[in-house]
This record gives C-alpha cells, structure tokens and sequence, in this order.
C-alpha cells in the first residue's frame, strides 16, 4: 500500500538485491557493496558499505495509489498499479520481455464504477489471480479479485466511458472489465491480504470489520467487528496470527479465535502509516507512525495464544532510528536477516539500515559460555583467549566449584587448613580462617568464656570485648637495647590481654612474652612485620636484629639493613635531625610496617595517628597496637570507627573485631556483595554463630543458595555432605523423618514380631 503524498519501497521477490521505488513513479534500484561494479559513478549511498543504482523509471502509470509485485518468477518484473479511479494496470520497468510477459503489460482491469483503489494482492499460490479493495460505492462491489489471464472484454469501450477520467485517456491496451469474483457490496475495502494457510482464503479490512472471505463458498464470511481495519498483514512465521492498525493502536489476531484481538499495542500519540512483519525473524513486528523518525519494534518471543488460553503473550519493545530525517516508509529485505532500507519523507533520501539483535548471554553453573544473536548460536572457546579465561578464572563460582571439590569448609578439627584448601593465595580468607581456628578453639575455650561443647560456640569480637573492660591500669616501659631510656605508657586490663591473644601476638600461657609470635614471623619470612611487632615490643635491638637476619636471608632484601641502622641511631629529642630526617623519609618507603615503625618512633604518646591508620598493616596488628596504647577513652572510639570500616568494604579481617555475631553478618552481608562468595559466609556462619544468628535470613539465604549452586554443579554427594555437616552445627535445620522412612520402620517392627 502507498500514499499518493509519501513513498513507498517493495523488494523484489525475485532478485535480492532489487527493489523499487513507487512514488509520482516507479523507480527500479540494484543494492551492492560499495565500490563495487554495480556501485558506478552517480550512485546513491545508502550506508558505508552499501550504494544503490537506479535501472530504470516507469512514468506511464499517473495518479498511482497502490503497487504489488507479481510473486513469481516469470514474468519477474511485473507490477500491478492500483489507481484513483479504480483502475489496476499491469507494468513493468525495463525488462526484456517474453511473449508472456508482452502480453500481460499494458492489460487493464477497469471496474464499473470510477472510485479509488486502495490496496492490491497477488494470491501466493494462483498468481493469476489479483485482489483489488476499493472504496465504497452503493450499487457495486469493494472487494474485486481478477483473473490477469481473461482476455478482451467486448463491453470494455462501454466501461471505458464510464469511468473515463477528465485528464486521463484509455490507452489501447487489453481492457478486462469482468471480474472472476465480486465481494463486499455497499462497502469499503481498505486492506487486503491472503491467507497463507489456505489460498482460496481472503482477509479484508472492510469498513468497520475484518472479514474472512472463501472463494469456495462467496456468499458466506467470517467478520468481526473493530476499528482495527488498516494493513492488514500475516505474520509469514506464523499463518493464524496477523496484524492491523487504526489511529496509533495495533490489534494483533489469532484467526483460530478471531473474537477478538489476542493482544493490542501501545497506543501511539501518532496515527500509523505502515505496519510489517519481519520475513526473517519469528515474531518481530515493526510499526511507523506519521512525521516520525524512528521505527518501533515489537518483538513477540512466544508462539501465538493457545486456545483457551487468556494470557497476553510478552513484548519487548524497542526503538530504532534508521536516519536522522522523518522517515516516508521502510521495507524488510525478503533474506537478509533483519535488514530494511529506509526512505525519508522529503527529499527520499535512501537508507540500508539493519536492526541487530539484542544478545541473550547464558553462562551455565561450569562457566561454560554461550550467546546467541539471530538465528545463530556461539559457543566460547578458551583455547587462544587468554582475556576471557584469565576471566573465567577469577569468577568467583569457578573458585567455589573448585574449593567445593577439595572439600572446602569441612575440616571442623584444624580450622585454618581450609584457607590451605581455598588455594591459600587470599590473605582475607587465610586471616578469616586464622582467626576462628585460633579464637574459637584454643584462647575462648581456655578462658572458659564460653559454655558447651565446640559445636555451640559464641564470640563475640574484640569490639563487645573492649566494650566489657572495667578499666584498664597504666605502666611505663623503657626500651629494650636503646641508649635512651625515656618512658613510654602502656595500658592492662584482662580485656585487653585477652585482645592480644585474640590477635595472636601473645601465647595463651604469658601475658607478656610475644617472642613465639616473633619466631613464627621468621619462618614466614615476614622481616617487616616481625620487626613492628619487636619494636611495638618496645624491644630495638630485637627489632634491629631481625632486619639484619632479614637483610641477609636468601632473596633478602639489602635495604633493611640501612632501616636497621637508621632505628639504632634512634632518639627522643624532638629537635634532632634524626626525627626531622625520619618523619620526612618515612613517607617515601613503600613497605607499610617499615613506615609505621618511623611513625611509632616520631610520635607523641597517645597520637599515634600513623600507624592506626595505616590500611596496608594487618588489622590485628593495629588493633594489638592500640590495646597497648590507646587509653580507655582513646581505644573503643577507634575499635567502633574501625569496625565500621571493615563492614563497609566487607573486610573479612574485620570478623577479629565484630565476632559471628549480628555485626558479623552484616559485615559478612557487604563481603558477599563484593564478592558473590556465599561458600565461606555459610561455612563461616555455621562454625560459630549462636542459633539466633543462624535464623537471619541472610544466612539462610546464603546456605540456601549454596545448597542450590552445588545442586546445579551435579554435586549431590558434597550437596548431602554440606547438610549432614550443616545439621551436626545447627541441629534446627535437620530435616523432618520422611513418611517412607516411617513406613520401612514399620514394616520392619512388623516383621520382627511375626519371626517371634
């Protein structure tokens, strides 16, 4: 269907790379690359790759109002011209002609009363056969179907008379004034199209209906009433389901159930000009309104409505902008995959424009990755990209899959082993697990802080610890191996001790030795960190000799041995060249516990500032630092900042301060939004919370979807192992006898009382 004011564009049935133009008149156009032989000098571009070459104008055909291509082969350039009269007239546009074809161009079908034609259709299987829709007169037909093989009508000149217009002669061509068939009298047809599920079957948009005329029985139709009643189209992916339009609404029909629409479109601000299904993709209708720039895309995934069934099916809509100018009309290539060429309004300036797929992405429980995009399916490869599997790699299912396999999680006897099992390449994991190995199984069971066998352990965290300290007594230590024997405060209380075994810096046996903590610092190989602790120690020479012991190690770094010399020429006057020159250099180490020991040496008491806040330096060593520093009003101000940080940034170190407690869940809650890690915060949880915190259904969220990813992973057996596991630490979530286990239970008692 075309408009007498804008454009329309038909693609060849026969030539993919063919189509035409149809305004004042016909323009045949040849699409190719760029370039190309076909892509010659005056060429029309349509995109960077593609250009548009005109091969011939048809200007004989005046007051067109609607074109159809001839559907088949032969003759392959053959058009049918609906007029304003109601004239249809069979061109061609430059062809060379076989005698069939000779004798059909020229041919006319004149009916009996002059009135507009608004729409034409070839019938897909008996192309001789052409429906015209005309507009309304009293005492005639709307719906004429002609046979294009009829010959010569001998009333012709009579009808000629007729419906000669003022400014348009008859030519002397054939002139058929006989239709085969005459529907919808006393009405208006403003659309047609054939059923694809039945030639003889013929769809119109009649005046206030649609209606479904048989060629085998004309006296009879299907209609039914709506507005609905423009452009009307079959869906060719789907022969029951098809489209029309009135105003800004688009009605879509099952004809299996043609009461009515199965679902309507979004109505538009705008009215319509042209409504399309896509030749090349199930269910993708593309719309136009008027004075617009954009295409409008319906994709409709699903096959049409089962009968009975109520249910509108889902559509994604989306919006295309083709070119920039208002768009005149759009036509889907008959082949290439979502590909249309795109006319404007005004200046007809051409467009080939393709509408490319929204990507469905599925990546399974074993990181296999796969997309799909049209009609095509891909499937990602690892060999030879590096990128991508140095990114599977690093996904956090990958590494639960892989921990899941080593047992991850299970070892209730030797807790930090599992950090071990978790690659042991995590300092927050290895941190996590030290931690809960050390407090929950050695210093609380110890201190007898806690009642009940280790299935049912309660801790609290250093943060409650610190909050319960009933005041802590002030001591003053000199150096240990320094020339200088100036006093520096400390602070005691058995909260506070109990925080530094917490933190691993003292044995559970002494108060005060940490020289065990040093020599595990040594086997480490961590000369720094060891040598901080020494010096918070208030011990210089001990700190002096491990960086030497680290300078000359194997693979030692050299540049301890000037730190060691600088702390030896250590000195409290604060006008000393040795502090100006500490505090300026310390800055520009790149090892945090060689900074935060200058910053301990060239502070005031109770500012300690540099080392506190330090966030490279391991939180148990700052909070170790600042139980042995900070004063009682001092300390649980920076234990409550710096536990908040930690729950923030999901800082699994932050466990030593909150505890598996309510803190602790929230803390775990940011870690696994960072992360996506809900193995470790269910087997975290399940080692030390309280039964009050294993009812947060948070942790039940992340249990749960652990259970469901080992489930997905085919894992059945750790799936069983993780709820046997999971029921001997919270005996609430044990499952309920099953009735077939009552059942075997009493067949059994059955069978043991009949052997008696």
């Amino acid at each position: 269907i075309m408009s007498g004011s804008k454009p329309d564009i038909f693609w060849s049935p026969h030539h993919p790379d063919r189509y035409v133009i149809c305004d004042s008149e016909l323009g045949l156009y040849r699409i190719g690359p760029v370039g190309s032989a076909e892509a010659k000098a005056g060429t029309l571009p349509l995109s960077e790759e593609t250009a548009a070459t005109l091969l011939a104008i048809n200007s004989d055909t005046p007051y067109m109002k609607c074109v159809a291509w001839y559907p088949k082969h032969e003759p392959e350039c053959l058009l049918a011209v609906g007029q304003a009269n109601g004239r249809v007239v069979l061109t061609s546009l430059g062809q060379s002609h076989n005698s069939t074809c000779k004798e059909l161009v020229g041919k006319e079908f004149v009916p009996k009363h002059a009135r507009q034609c608004n729409t034409l259709a070839w019938n897909p299987v008996d192309s001789n056969l052409l429906a015209a829709g005309l507009d309304k007169h009293r005492a005639d037909f709307s719906v004429l179907i002609w046979d294009i093989s009829s010959k010569f009508s001998p009333e012709a000149s009579v009808a000629a008379e007729k419906i000669r217009l003022s400014s348009v002669d008859l030519d002397s061509g054939t002139v058929v004034t006989k239709p085969l068939y005459e529907l919808g009298q006393n009405d208006a047809c403003l659309s047609l199209c054939w059923l694809l599920r039945d030639p003889k079957l013929l769809l119109a948009g009649m005046h206030r209906n649609l209606a479904i005329f048989d060629l085998r029985n004309t006296s009879q139709k299907t209609f039914v009433n709506t507005k609905a009643i423009q452009g009307v189209t079959v869906d060719p992916h789907f022969p029951d389901r098809v489209a029309s339009f009135f105003e800004g609404q688009v009605a879509i029909w099952d004809l299996r159930k043609f009461e009515k629409p199965v679902l309507t479109l979004t109505e538009q601000p705008k009215p319509l000009t042209k409504v399309a299904w896509c030749p090349t993709r199930t269910g993708l209708l593309a719309t136009l309104t008027r004075d617009s720039n954009i295409i409008r895309l319906y994709d409709m995934q699903h096959t049409p409505t089962p009968i009975g069934d109520e249910t509108e099916p889902t559509i994604i809509e989306r919006c295309v902008q083709p070119c920039d100018s208002q768009i005149g009309s759009f036509a889907w290539h008959p082949s290439s995959q979502n590909r249309m060429v795109v006319v404007s309004a005004a200046n007809r300036v051409m467009t080939d424009f393709t509408v490319f797929e929204r990507i469905s992405l599925a990546w399974s429980s074993t990181t296999s990755l796969m997309w799909a995009c049209g009609r095509h399916l891909y499937d990602c490869v690892e060999d030879g990209a590096d990128g991508l599997k140095s990114t599977i790699e690093k996904d956090i299912a990958t590494k639960m899959r892989q921990r899941a396999q080593s047992r991850y999680g299970h070892d209730t006897v030797q807790l930090w082993k599992n950090h071990l099992l978790a690659g042991g390449n995590d300092p927050q994991l290895k941190s996590l697990w030290y931690d809960l190995s050390y407090i929950l199984w050695k210093t609380l069971l110890h201190k007898g802080l806690i009642s009940g066998n280790k299935q049912s352990v309660v801790y609290s965290g250093i943060k409650n610890i610190v909050k319960t300290s009933s005041g802590a007594s002030e001591s003053r230590r000199c150096w240990s191996g320094s020339d200088r024997q100036t006093d520096v405060p400390r602070y005691h209380s058995d909260e506070r001790s109990l925080a530094l075994r917490l933190c691993g810096w003292i044995s559970r046996g002494s108060d005060v030795d940490v020289e065990p903590f040093l020599r595990s610092l040594e086997q480490e190989r961590e000369w720094e960190r060891a040598a901080a602790v020494a010096l918070f120690n208030l011990d210089i020479r001990r700190a002096i000799q491990i960086l030497n012991k680290g300078a000359t190690a194997e693979k030692g770094d050299l540049n301890l041995n000037v730190v060691a010399m600088a702390l030896s020429g250590y000195t409290d006057e604060k006008s000393s060249l040795w502090r100006e020159m500490c505090s300026s250099l310390r800055l520009q180490l790149k090892n945090p516990y060689l900074c935060v020991m200058f910053a301990f040496l060239t502070s005031e008491p109770g500012a300690y500032d540099g080392v506190l806040n330090e966030s490279s330096v391991a939180v148990r060593d700052r909070v170790a630092f600042a139980c042995m520093f900070l004063s009682d009003a001092q300390l649980p101000r920076y234990i409550d900042k710096l536990t908040n940080e930690m729950k923030e940034a999901g800082n699994l170190e932050g466990i030593l301060l909150t505890g598996l407690t309510k803190d602790g869940v929230d803390l775990m809650e940011s870690y696994v939004d960072r992360t996506g890690d809900v193995q470790t915060a269910s087997f975290c949880m399940l080692k030390g919370s309280p039964g009050e915190v294993l009812k947060d259904p948070r942790v039940q969220c992340w249990i749960d979807n652990y259970r469901n990813l080992l489930d997905a992973w085919r894992f059945w057996h750790k799936r069983a192992e993780f709820d046997i596991h999971r029921g001997k630490l919270d005996p609430s979530s044990k499952p309920l006898a099953q009735v077939l286990d009552c059942f075997f239970r009493a067949l059994m008692w059955r069978l043991i009382c009949f052997s008696m």
